[in-house]
């Protein structure tokens, strides 16, 4: 008897650390794939550490405050931005965007796209350059905080959307493939107020086989 009772204790013990390392460790901060200062001079050390040590970080412990008793305590993080509103989707979609963007650079980034991708980007802008520079265009005449997105739809076709705030294609039911943050706190240690420079030197540190893979 003594051994059926500690047994139902062990369970219940295991069963409530379970829920409470759930509720904690629902999401989680994304881990670089690079030391914090492998992206200088593009994005400074100081950068890095702020945006996605400080910054992000918020948003995930906002995310996983917020969810709890919700009808969103268990879905997946895309599901979350494109069926919330309010202090979730923000967070929820900062979460997304970030995890996108710290994971489609590498001190080794640069070039341009290859295979099907860079067909694409021809077939839609006429060269590789061309979408560069509307890509550009569109981060530079976003008012305010945003991202501008690479983006594509079920049939794998192309576009370049503005997104303010907490904005992510998701929620216009398109795959995001490349994303560029154009909130301040992304480079206006390394950049001041020169958003335009910030972009066009953020080519330089792209993935693009990162990005290949999410074509």
């Amino acid at each position: 008897m003594l051994t059926i009772l500690l047994s139902i204790l062990l369970l219940i013990t295991n069963h409530q650390e379970f829920n409470k390392k759930g509720d904690i460790m629902k999401f989680e901060l994304v881990k670089l794939p690079y030391e914090t200062s492998a992206l200088a001079p593009v994005i400074s050390k100081q950068t890095i550490e702020l945006h996605h040590g400080k910054h992000l970080q918020t948003y995930v412990n906002n995310l996983n405050n917020l969810i709890i008793g919700t009808k969103f305590e268990n879905e997946d993080l895309e599901t979350i931005v494109k069926k919330s509103d309010g202090g979730i989707f923000n967070n929820s979609g900062q979460v997304l965007n970030h995890n996108l963007y710290f994971t489609q650079f590498s001190p080794k980034g640069g070039g341009k796209p290859s295979g099907k991708l860079a067909d694409a980007i021809d077939a839609t802008w006429g060269s590789f350059e061309n979408f560069q520079k509307e890509f550009e265009a569109a981060g530079v005449g976003l008012f305010g905080s945003g991202w501008v997105w690479l983006a594509k739809d079920k049939d794998g076709k192309l576009s370049i959307t503005k997104e303010q705030n907490a904005g992510n294609p998701v929620t216009k039911d398109l795959t995001p493939i490349l994303g560029f943050d154009v909130w301040e706190h992304s480079y206006y240690l390394d950049y001041q107020n020169r958003r335009a420079d910030h972009l066009k030197e953020l080519w330089k540190i792209v993935d693009w086989k990162a990005v290949d893979k999410r074509y």
